[in-house]
């Protein structure tokens, strides 16, 4: 087995959490991204590996993250694992819907500040999407610049959910086409349901169905659903999976709904992503 150097945000916790261990366990080195500072570190310490500290609805704490990473020798994986489903409208002090900073434009932020490196070590980069890109994302009005709004009067969070992890697809099927002959390999997962603390802030039938007793009726476990990002993360891109493609299961492609065969919606989301960041922070 050859050691990789594997960065997985998103990992005091969940799915993350889960992937790091398993990963630690086969041999690789890990370093482990997490908002929370006593979680983040309890976890680096039970897994023996190095962590850093970033809020994904902070442009400043990404591109720090960005600027320690950048400092490695390489990095042969990143998993843009962060993610989050905000009940109500909320504005960063960056001015964006908060949804859209932590699943869309910060991932986008961190990949590309470290396009560099991830070219030079040949690595996999892998976006953690969800069914909820087919369950909630609104296709026939689908707008670029309404992809972190309410696409009507009414805030909509699982309408803005599904529309961020359509667009992990998206840029997942862009930064492959874009980067792929320079030795990037893009590549999307779908994590299924899953026991995590996902819509922890929700209340209703998520919270009902996330966290009570009765999840455990039609969810599996972070260790099962790390499976997947682990198989990703360990695997060679061209010959064990397709790169710019999404997998539901290990092996398995997902079939998504919206399907931009030419590329269209990715390329204008790319763009549309560069320039809300530089509107922000200084590149």
């Amino acid at each position: 087995m050859n050691k990789k150097t594997i960065v997985i945000t998103g990992a005091s916790d969940g799915i993350g959490k889960a992937a790091a261990k398993q990963l630690v366990e086969l041999g690789h080195e890990v370093i482990i991204v997490g908002r929370n500072k006593e979680k983040t570190e309890r976890v680096a310490k039970d897994l023996k590996c190095k962590y850093y500290l970033a809020d994904f609805a902070k442009f400043s704490d990404v591109k720090a993250l960005a600027d320690e990473l950048n400092k490695l020798e390489r990095i042969d994986v990143l998993a843009n694992n962060a993610g989050a489903v905000i009940p109500e409208l909320i504005k960063t002090e960056d001015g964006h819907e908060k949804t859209y900073q932590v699943n869309v434009l910060s991932p986008f932020l961190l990949t590309y500040l470290l396009i560099p490196k991830l070219i030079e070590s040949k690595a996999t980069v892998i976006q953690t999407s969800s069914i909820a890109a087919n369950l909630y994302a609104k296709y026939d009005e689908y707008a670029l610049d309404k992809i972190h709004y309410n696409l009507g009067e009414k805030y909509e969070p699982f309408t803005v959910y599904g529309n961020t992890k359509l667009a992990n697809i998206l840029y997942t099927k862009w930064l492959d086409h874009k980067y792929k002959d320079k030795g990037i390999n893009a590549v999307a997962f779908e994590p299924g349901v899953v026991r995590t603390n996902f819509g922890a802030e929700m209340s209703g039938i998520v919270k009902l169905g996330y966290h009570t007793p009765l999840k455990y009726l039609f969810t599996i476990s972070p260790e099962n659903s790390a499976k997947r990002l682990v198989w990703l993360a360990t695997s060679i891109p061209g010959k064990d999976f397709e790169c710019g493609k999404t997998y539901s299961k290990i092996g398995k492609e997902m079939n998504v709904n919206f399907k931009d065969e030419d590329l269209t919606y990715s390329s204008k989301l790319w763009d549309k992503c560069l320039k809300d960041i530089e509107n922000d922070i200084e590149l």
